[in-house]
């Protein structure tokens, strides 16, 4: 279908104000839009009961951010949602799915974390997944401190973070635990070497674009040959059984459509029971465009519906 009029208005907004793809600008540049474009379209955030910031040793040496967001007072154990957020692995923080996890939080009925993960170029494939799964464990070991119970656990993210969420089931899986109730993928990258129609189709400067998905590959992997490991193209896994259910989102105007839908389909193939929903006539990152495209509310209202089920 034709591009949604709220889409169309969004980037005509975009050519009006001579915003540069985010590939032309340096990494200090890039991150700085990145983060500005996101909380416009979000809008102002929900209020949560509580936000609570943590700090933690890494598995690179130094200390990792880790974000709560609590949906009511603490008193009862509640069921966690850690969210990676996106940015190619190479933009973004926990303040980059601010919005999300509140909402996210509030609407599941869940306590939402957020990581501050190493980003690349500076730190490549694969600390970003290390650190995800250092702040799992995190919430694991330390959960009657956190109020949370560990028996009730999901994971999510969009885009790069869908990626991430996607490689950490693989990696728990290989290591034994812990177990994962459910994951969230919001139109994540899924292999490394894709050439699908929707990759090649999306070239729209004013969007998020093939130009997008390469030059944050060219960040991610310090070597290409990295893109064959299954935690870093996740559709590559020799098999997907026994990995979580999983919701799989995606976006008819976005490069990563078909192979968000390929991982989909394969997880269903592997026995794993998924919910696959794409939304039609919006573009790459409108999941957290609440303030701008009625289709994010809508997408974000029915994620954490099945956050909720799944985590009950």
């Amino acid at each position: 279908m034709p591009l949604h009029p709220q889409a169309e208005a969004y980037r005509a907004r975009r050519a009006r104000s001579g915003a540069a793809p985010l590939y032309r600008l340096t990494l200090a540049e890039a991150r700085a839009a990145d983060l500005a474009d996101i909380r416009a379209a979000a809008g102002a955030p929900e209020p949560v009961a509580a936000v609570e910031e943590h700090r933690f040793p890494g598995p690179g040496g130094g200390e990792l951010a880790l974000r709560l967001y609590r949906p009511e007072p603490p008193g009862r154990r509640l069921p966690a949602l850690l969210y990676l957020f996106g940015g190619g692995w190479t933009l973004g923080s926990p303040d980059t799915s601010d919005a999300i996890c509140r909402s996210l939080a509030n609407a599941a009925g869940c306590v939402t974390a957020s990581v501050g993960y190493r980003l690349a170029p500076e730190h490549p494939f694969p600390a970003a997944l290390h650190d995800c799964r250092a702040a799992l464990l995190r919430l694991v070991e330390h959960a009657e401190e956190f109020g949370l119970d560990p028996d009730r656990l999901a994971v999510g993210g969009d885009s790069a973070g869908g990626n991430l969420a996607a490689a950490l089931t693989l990696l728990l899986r290989a290591e034994g635990g812990p177990a994962l109730r459910h994951q969230l993928l919001v139109y994540p990258n899924t292999d490394h070497a894709a050439d699908t129609p929707s990759l090649r189709d999306h070239d729209d400067p004013l969007l998020f674009n093939r130009r997008s998905v390469a030059w944050y590959w060219g960040h991610y992997l310090a070597d290409p040959a990295d893109g064959a490991s299954p935690y870093a193209s996740p559709l590559r896994a020799a098999t997907l059984a026994g990995l979580p259910p999983a919701t799989v989102l995606t976006a008819e105007y976005d490069p990563l459509c078909d192979e968000g839908e390929q991982y989909a389909h394969a997880l269903r193939a592997a026995g794993v029971p998924v919910d696959l929903r794409r939304y039609d006539g919006v573009p790459h990152g409108f999941f957290a465009m609440t303030d701008t495209l009625d289709a994010a509310a809508d997408a974000q209202a029915y994620a954490a519906g099945r956050l909720r089920e799944a985590l009950r």
